[in-house]
């Protein structure tokens, strides 16, 4: 930053081509107000700009590259961030990153201790986030990643070892101070003095965190729970020094034992959060796990051995037996079943031939394969598949905002809470001091907005977690929320509800057999570049007829295709186009005809040397759980209806087949977003279920979009929701998993509201003139020590969680058996 406040920073962008495209830019940019300079560079396709952030802001900017018909690329950072213990905390780290003048966006979780920060990189280095962490009184623990996995871990276990030291300290010295009071008697200096004495080195040691993080949000002007405590605990110390010498308060200010055991409590609290949140990012470390660091390939016809970041596309890579497969890539040599359960969910091991897909991070149980690199690094799925949960759990959904609201303005109520009952107490009611100051420290210790803090986004890291487990993705908490108020599943039916590749169904020769008739129909469509021409050729492979070369091959848009096959003159196509061609359909022929059509069937007519040879019926098959599906959502309360490009008479055979009542036929892919408005206008909430290749638009357009990838492509980007799997159950699991999180958020959110409003007016002493129970500190401390621990552990119950439309798998046995015969 120069003396003016100008900034020099470099933009990555993207589309820029030639230097017309660089041009574009430097003239959109340049005529900002506030930018002195914009400079491209082609090769590094970057944009050095030097500007005053305080006339021209980085929106207006990114707008102007964006006319120019340009895409500013941003950066993404997930940092590990240590110290945070409450919803202040949160705040105050994401107002020091958001004040940066190149961060775009920043979402700190607090269950993970992590902030997912979107920002550019060439205005704001790592090192400038790092130094704003610090400033803020937090510490900046390393950037996610393996190696920071590790350090972490080791951080976590010191932490952790740290505080088990000082509770057990704790605890130990507030019980022996307890038992000298029964000795008064016997003693040879005044009990006061001796619990000063021996209170206060152990005091010090303890609370030193504390106070010390206290300090700390003080010097940065935030008002945490750091500060709460350490007023709390410094209160009792205080005044049990101040009576002891008999400075204002008199001797029975005797609270040495209850500062001690309250800081014992606290950090009791801190310890058993730090423990179960450690418990809610489990998902993501395994699937971290799963990369191997190490792979052998085959480079100039020797295997070698070297780190996984060496590998090439087109790289030979072998995988042996019990090994995972360190990239994505093809079957070229070997097979094996795989198991891809942590990647997919599928809990069976799936088998692998040569030129089958395998995803980097399955298993190869039982067989030696070598494969072929197709995707490395941040490309493969896998790792996809981490930056998509990621994401996720950084998250917010737009429930959160009313606890943000609420802890913004939880401190300063509780302060005053505490002053008023202290107040109360002393002044109006005439209590004795003693029994003021206690309502005070109470009121200050069972405070919590730490449960507050923690009850959406442990619910968010586990429940995206969990999905990821059974191969559904969700890309964030505001899918989560909608997810649970879909009201209609509006279902694609080529690829989703069916097989998405058309198949024979019916032979039904005239005066030829079976294999003649599908002999003379492959031989000419295998010429044809038509999904249906596929499924003759596919179909004559099968039962082994022959297919011999063909002459004179035409084709005819939309009618049929024509040739020569040993001679003879064969017809494949519609019934008009045969009689257009003067063949003529024997009446004793129709009958078949027409009962295949009515089942909503595909029926091209095959003539050979000018006569009516025979049909072959075609159909895309439905996927073997469509029907359980569809009535997985009807159970669950859902409307269903089916969109699709077909005419109407084959969708409303397809949608009677699965148990679809509404269906909208005849709707082209460009369409197929307008029907899911016009749903919409109608008061309904939306989820879109389709391939996500023609359904890009209605994805995005729905409520919620849910994407089928198929296992091996999770790039699908309109999709709110993206299914591993191809199979539709999966979106009835993925909505009831939604469902299920949003519930625990509700009842972590809950009952954190009904432990302050509860404890609150009890620690201030509410019930005490009522039934005489008065909150001593010690209690509220370990109240609160257990609202947070309380609060984790619900949503970690998310873990166990398994949706009701899964249903457990077993390996056949005919698929055990034939691989065992195999040799596999």
């Amino acid at each position: 930053m120069t003396e003016n406040h100008e900034i020099t920073a470099d933009l990555r962008v993207g589309g820029m081509h030639c230097a017309t495209c660089a041009l574009s830019v430097e003239g959109s940019v340049g005529k900002l107000e506030g930018v002195r300079s914009a400079e491209v560079n082609l090769a590094s396709e970057k944009v050095r700009l030097v500007y005053d952030p305080g006339t021209v802001t980085l929106r207006a900017i990114e707008e102007s590259i964006q006319r120019a018909g340009f895409t500013p690329l941003t950066d993404r950072i997930t940092v590990r961030i240590g110290g945070m213990h409450c919803a202040m905390c949160v705040q105050a780290i994401d107002k020091a990153i958001s004040a940066l003048p190149g961060v775009i966006s920043v979402s700190v979780n607090l269950g993970t201790e992590q902030a997912y920060i979107v920002y550019y990189a060439g205005i704001t280095p790592i090192d400038t986030i790092k130094k704003a962490i610090t400033d803020a009184g937090f510490r900046f623990a390393g950037i996610a990643g393996e190696e920071g996995e590790r350090l972490e871990e080791e951080e976590a276990e010191q932490d952790l070892s740290d505080k088990k030291i000082r509770i057990v300290l704790g605890f130990g010295v507030s019980a022996f101070l307890m038992a000298l009071m029964f000795l008064h008697p016997h003693l040879p200096i005044p009990m006061p003095l001796l619990m000063f004495l021996i209170a206060t080195p152990f005091f010090a040691y303890l609370a030193y965190p504390i106070f010390k993080a206290a300090v700390r949000s003080l010097g940065n002007g935030i008002l945490d729970m750091d500060v709460m405590y350490a007023l709390g605990i410094g209160t009792a110390y205080g005044s049990s020094v101040l009576g002891t010498f008999g400075l204002f308060l008199s001797p029975d200010f005797n609270f040495y034992e209850t500062a001690i055991m309250l800081t014992a409590f606290l950090t009791l609290g801190r310890y058993l959060e730090a423990r179960a949140k450690g418990r809610t990012n489990e998902a993501i470390r395994s699937l971290v796990k799963l990369q191997p660091k190490q792979a052998r390939i085959i480079r100039d016809g020797l295997e070698v051995e070297v780190p996984i970041d060496d590998i090439a596309i087109s790289d030979l890579v072998i995988v042996r037996p019990g090994e995972a497969v360190p990239v994505d890539g093809t079957v070229v040599e070997g097979e094996s079943y795989l198991d891809e359960s942590l990647v997919t969910g599928e809990p069976i091991p799936v088998y692998k031939g040569v030129h089958g897909s395998v995803i980097g991070g399955t298993i190869s149980t039982n067989g030696a394969i070598t494969i072929s690199a197709t995707r490395i690094g941040k490309d493969t799925v896998l790792a996809r598949i981490i930056r998509m949960v990621e994401e996720a759990q950084g998250s917010k959904p737009p429930v959160q905002r009313i606890a943000d609201r609420v802890v913004s303005y939880f401190i300063p109520a509780v302060l005053t809470i505490a002053a008023a009952a202290f107040l109360f107490w002393y002044l109006i009611a005439g209590s004795p001091l003693l029994f003021a100051v206690t309502a005070l420290i109470s009121v200050v210790v069972v405070a919590c907005p730490c449960a507050l803090g923690l009850a959406t986004p442990t619910a968010i890291t586990v429940g995206v977690g969990r999905g990821a487990e059974l191969g559904i993705l969700i890309r964030n908490g505001e899918v989560l929320e909608r997810s649970g108020a879909i009201t209609i599943v509006a279902i694609d039916k080529t690829g989703t509800l069916t097989k998405g590749t058309p198949a024979v169904t019916d032979t039904v020769p005239y005066d030829r057999s079976v294999e003649e008739l599908l002999s003379l129909a492959a031989s000419v469509e295998v010429k044809s570049l038509h999904p249906l021409a596929e499924a003759i050729v596919h179909q004559a492979e099968e039962v082994g007829a022959p297919i011999h070369d063909v002459i004179g091959f035409e084709t005819f848009g939309g009618l049929g295709v024509v040739g020569f096959v040993n001679g003879i003159s064969v017809i494949v196509g519609t019934r008009s186009f045969l009689e257009s061609r003067s063949v003529m359909i024997p009446k004793n022929a129709l009958g078949a005809m027409v009962r295949l059509e009515t089942e909503g069937k595909t029926v091209p007519l095959i003539a050979a040397d000018g006569r009516y040879a025979g049909c072959i019926a075609i159909a895309d098959p439905l996927k073997s759980t469509s029907a359980e599906a569809v009535k997985l959502f009807e159970e669950m309360g859902l409307s269903v209806v089916m969109i699709t490009g077909d005419n109407e008479r084959t969708a409303s055979v397809i949608g009677e087949e699965v148990g679809i009542r509404r269906v909208l036929a005849g709707v082209l892919p460009e369409d197929k977003a307008g029907e899911v408005k016009r749903l919409q206008q109608q008061g309904e909430v939306v989820a879109f279920i389709g391939d996500g290749i023609n359904d890009a638009p209605a994805l995005a357009q729905a409520d919620v979009g849910i994407a089928i990838s198929g296992g091996t492509d999770v790039a699908v980007e309109s999709g709110g929701i993206v299914l591993m799997h191809d199979d539709l159950i999966d979106a009835a699991a993925a909505i009831q998993l939604a469902r299920k999180v949003m519930g625990r958020i509700r009842q972590n959110l809950f009952w954190a509201f009904f432990y302050n409003i509860l404890l609150i007016p009890i620690a201030a002493g509410l019930l005490t003139p009522l039934v005489g129970i008065t909150f001593r500190p010690e209690y509220a401390g370990l109240a609160m020590a257990l609202s947070s621990v309380t609060i984790v552990s619900l949503s970690l119950l998310l873990k166990g969680y398994n949706p009701p439309a899964k249903r457990p798998r077993t390996i056949p046995a005919d698929a055990v058996s034939s691989g065992i015969s195999s040799g596999l």
